[in-house]
């Protein structure tokens, strides 16, 4: 089984920054991409940034381009999502997502909290 934990969530005022964490731990043989996801209340679950994990393509949501940097540390199976400029509208729950071994189960995370306000 596999346990995705995400840290780094908070409050942060606008045109501040954020660093968010996650981390796969269990059984894990290969990992095929690992991603950050975010919903606002009352929206849909939209995809914020994704990595691929043997080579390091990263693709990013129009509204976070230039803002929002995606990397990873393969050894330690975790994910990092810096998060600068922030605009009261990144608010919303941020989820890790990791896509994991040959047959490529999908994994989430519960969730971190980001609220930017003044």
């Amino acid at each position: 089984q596999v346990r995705i934990v995400e840290s780094g969530g908070g409050l942060v005022q606008p045109g501040g920054s954020l660093r968010l964490s996650c981390a796969a731990f269990g059984t894990i043989r290969s990992i095929y991409n690992m991603g950050w996801f975010r919903q606002a209340p009352g929206k849909q679950r939209e995809l914020v940034a994704l990595i691929t994990w043997n080579d390091g393509i990263t693709n990013y949501a129009d509204s976070v381009k230039g803002r929002f940097t995606i990397s990873r540390d393969n050894a330690q199976n975790t994910v990092y999502l810096q998060m600068n400029i922030l605009k009261p509208e990144d608010t919303a729950v941020y989820y890790c997502n990791a896509i994991v071994g040959s047959f490529r189960y999908t994994y989430w995370g519960q969730g971190t909290q980001v609220t930017v306000s003044s």
